[in-house]
């Protein structure tokens, strides 16, 4: 998932047998790896990397719902957290929630530029693993997630689908806990109401 100019930016494809990380190393929190990141340390952006890019790629496909812009964002995440390393500050905020923060930022910013997106087609998603009644579900899911207001949508993609709790999801999206909470609530019953009119 990583391209040529992200590689390029950090030198990580110049000596790979020093990018790669340890399993030793692997304990290392991203705390003291962004401490490291600050002073340009490609092995320590790298192992960076290899813990959170599937993740932010994962976050962002629930956002923008397509696979190759999800891709593009989540590398765009990652050249930023190398280039302002130096303007994260550990006393104030998690690097998890600034990584997401980030990541969230670009995905609205993508949205914004786009033109409003087409109704999900069923025969394009990647549902062959299921029976029919199971596909049908999913492109129902996939709909009404898409239908939310994009607030709804991230605040639903934290918490449900990477596991955050509702105070790192609310310091993601930069609002209180009550706040987020009434998003979740309000998401839950935008989708069971659409839901309900799919059933058979």
């Amino acid at each position: 998932m990583v391209n040529g100019r992200q590689r390029r930016e950090t030198g990580c494809d110049e000596e790979a047998q020093h990018c790669a990380p340890s399993a030793a190393q692997a304990s290392t929190s991203d705390e003291a790896l962004m401490t490291r990141v600050a002073r340009q340390d490609k092995q320590a952006f790298s192992m960076l990397l290899e813990r959170h890019l599937n993740g932010i790629h994962a976050f962002l496909y629930r956002m923008v719902e397509n696979a190759a812009e999800a891709e593009e964002l989540a590398q765009e995440t990652f050249l930023r957290v190398w280039s302002r390393a130096g303007t994260w500050r550990p006393d104030t905020v998690k690097f998890t929630t600034w990584v997401y923060r980030i990541a969230r930022n670009l995905g609205i910013d993508s949205l914004r530029r786009r033109r409003p997106p087409a109704e999900v087609d069923p025969e394009t998603l990647p549902l062959d693993d299921q029976p029919p009644s199971g596909q049908r579900e999913r492109a129902a899911v996939l709909r009404a997630l898409g239908d939310l207001p994009e607030s709804q949508r991230t605040a639903l993609a934290l918490c449900h689908y990477r596991g955050f709790s509702n105070k790192q999801a609310a310091q993601v999206l930069d609002i209180s806990v009550d706040a987020l909470e009434s998003l979740l609530a309000r998401a839950r019953r935008s989708l069971k109401k659409k839901l309900a009119g799919c059933a058979p």
